[in-house]
């Protein structure tokens, strides 16, 4: 790969990487033995004698995290081929676990989901073979099993670490001494008289040759070239038509062997009904984006589904049918935690399945930040090894009078824009939620799509059935006279997400004022249109914001850096930011009203770049 020694993949011997957030490898590992299980379900010939299983490996002071209870539960619930090792040095870092953990026999802690678990001398490497053998032959006849591994730390956890200032000089010399595992081993191979000392020395050689041969190999290649940064951002160009993507070809023969015929019927019907809706205008953006994945399920036997409240069909409809349909391996209903499902699907994306992450509210994401950053990190971190197909897609935004609260109205989208190798959308309508939800589907990188969640089920529309929409491109949806644009009366009007319907609430009032507007919607926030934008800033000179985050940090700060940056020489005017406060949004309207901006807002903005008011 290309993320240094701590990120280490080889996709030919399955080895899936090295993670640096501690335990988030953990739900990964979960995907992966899920996706064993979807491949002997989808393609039971091939698989007939498949008897692999997922190993994770964990510290003891690692497996204290959340994410172990988690993933146990979930891995005992499927039935999952998984193996836990447990590396229990005594140390979290530089902490003596004890210090931190009530219980440091970690292999107990499967107990209360049936899992069961041994402990064995690491620096007994019979001992080790021994319980790998029995613990491996549990997973795959059985299920999860946990392997903790009790041995002896030697080197500091890091370069950076203070051991010296611990004064284990002694407790070293002892542990070379007494503790080496290689030196043990060769003194049993020798007793047992199953080697000589010749023999080992023969295998130390090859060993230590093997060794170095790998740091020459290392320390000869040539350095990558500056270039590779920016093409490992997206496994798939920003410019990508999806349409042009065919599913897989046995797509038909799947569906006929794995799911049940009057399941599916049920579904086409579903299927036959939104599309109905959707040419006569009347589809909502739920029903839109249940739409979009439905067809693409029954597309590609690859797609999988993750969602709280699955089986109900979630807030909006958005996962309706999926498991009733596609079973509950494809179409998995999860526990209350954003970051374990995302983990999930990370590791079903490193194995060849396209999940689908619904998020009953997109501001829950924040407890699955960790998994999103290291999604978006993997193609690039991975070398371009692995490709992390995977959609997420959530309600959210901040709408005038939403009354939500601060914990439901924070701008998330505007959270992870920075993370790399991901692409943010976002939909204010059916159409737009459609289009896009398909592509993102398709796309062979991470993405999330953002809905409007105060529009969820209010606005309608038609939509352009079985098309995929750009991931790329921003929309315009008014655009102002030509009049207006001699008169210097014109404003280009950038926004997104609910500022789209108070945008074009607006838009009579700014015209009946002798103004006019080019109204965008920005479909895509990353990567940005900055062709469209340029386009319209050459006839306008003008820019508004209408913004759906916060002062500091936001989109529209992002996007008005840019502007200046590239686009200075278009405008006659200071950029307009219309945003969010920095303050949390309040539930009180009378509150709500000073922090969320909204088409009166707009209207003024305009009017002040157009008479220079600034």
């Amino acid at each position: 790969g290309a993320g240094g020694s701590m990120h280490i993949f080889d996709k030919a011997t399955n080895m899936q990487g090295g993670w640096a957030l501690v335990a988030e490898q953990l739900p990964y590992a979960a995907g992966a033995a899920r996706s064993i299980l979807l491949d002997r379900e989808r393609d039971p010939e091939t698989y007939a004698n498949d008897d692999r299983i997922a190993v994770v490996f964990v510290g003891e002071g690692g497996a204290q995290n959340g994410r172990m209870a988690e993933t146990l539960n979930v891995a005992a619930k499927e039935g999952l081929p998984l193996l836990f090792i447990v590396i229990d040095n005594g140390r979290a870092i530089n902490t003596f676990t004890g210090d931190v953990a009530k219980n440091q026999d970690v292999y107990m802690q499967g107990q209360h989901y049936g899992v069961p678990g041994l402990k064995v001398d690491g620096q007994d490497m019979v001992s080790v073979l021994q319980g790998g053998r029995a613990v491996v032959d549990h997973v795959r006849k059985n299920g999860p099993a946990i392997l903790q591994v009790h041995t002896f730390r030697f080197n500091g956890h890091s370069p950076a670490d203070p051991e010296h200032e611990r004064g284990r000089k002694e407790e070293k010399k002892w542990a070379r001494d007494a503790a080496d595992p290689i030196s043990i081993f060769e003194n049993y191979m020798k007793e047992s008289n199953q080697a000589t000392a010749e023999e080992l020395a023969a295998v130390k050689a090859t060993a230590a040759k093997l060794c170095k041969d790998a740091v020459k190999f290392a320390a000869d290649s040539a350095e990558p070239h500056a270039g590779l940064a920016k093409e490992l951002e997206f496994p798939d160009k920003p410019d990508t038509d999806y349409n042009a993507r065919a599913g897989p070809k046995d797509a038909a023969e799947v569906n006929k062997r794995t799911l049940d015929p009057a399941a599916l019927a049920t579904c086409e019907a579903r299927i036959a009904e939104l599309r109905a809706k959707g040419e006569e205008g009347v589809i909502t953006i739920g029903d839109a984006i249940n739409l979009a994945i439905l067809e693409e399920m029954v597309r590609d036997p690859t797609t999988t589904m993750h969602a709280e409240d699955l089986q109900a069909g979630s807030s909006y409809d958005i996962p309706k049918l999926t498991q009733q349909t596609f079973g509950a391996l494809r179409a998995a209903d999860e526990i209350i935690d954003e970051g374990h499902f995302i983990g999930k699907g990370i590791g079903e994306g490193l194995n060849g399945y396209r999940p689908i992450i619904e998020l009953m509210n997109a501001n829950f994401g924040i407890y699955g930040m960790a998994e999103i950053s290291s999604a978006g990190n993997t193609y690039a971190t991975t070398g371009g090894e692995f490709d992390m197909p995977m959609t997420i897609i959530g309600a959210g935004g901040t709408a005038p009078a939403q009354s939500l609260g601060a914990e439901h109205s924070q701008p998330f989208h505007a959270y992870i824009m920075g993370i790399p190798g991901l692409k943010v959308c976002t939909a204010a309508s059916p159409a737009a939620a459609y289009g896009l939800a398909k592509s993102m589907i398709r796309d062979n990188g991470p993405g999330m799509l953002f809905l409007p969640v105060k529009m969820m089920k209010d606005t309608r529309s038609t939509i352009a059935l079985d098309q995929c929409l750009p991931l790329n491109k921003a929309a315009v949806l008014h655009e102002a006279s030509d009049a207006s644009v001699k008169a210097g009366k014109a404003v280009t009007v950038l926004t997104y997400l609910h500022g789209v319907k108070e945008s074009q609430n607006a838009v009579q009032e700014i015209m009946e004022d002798g103004m006019d507007v080019d109204l965008i919607e920005l479909r895509s926030l990353k990567p940005l249109d900055k062709d469209t934008i340029r386009a319209s800033l050459a006839r306008t000179h003008k820019l508004a914001i209408l913004d759906e985050s916060t002062y500091s940090g936001g989109v529209g700060a992002t996007i008005s850096a840019v502007i200046s940056e590239e686009m200075f020489d278009l405008l006659d005017a200071p950029v307009k930011r219309l945003c969010m406060d920095d303050a949390p949004v309040p539930y009180a309207l009378s509150m709500e009203k000073a922090v969320v901006k909204r088409a009166s807002d707009l209207v003024q903005g305009v009017a002040d770049l157009c008479f220079k008011k600034w």
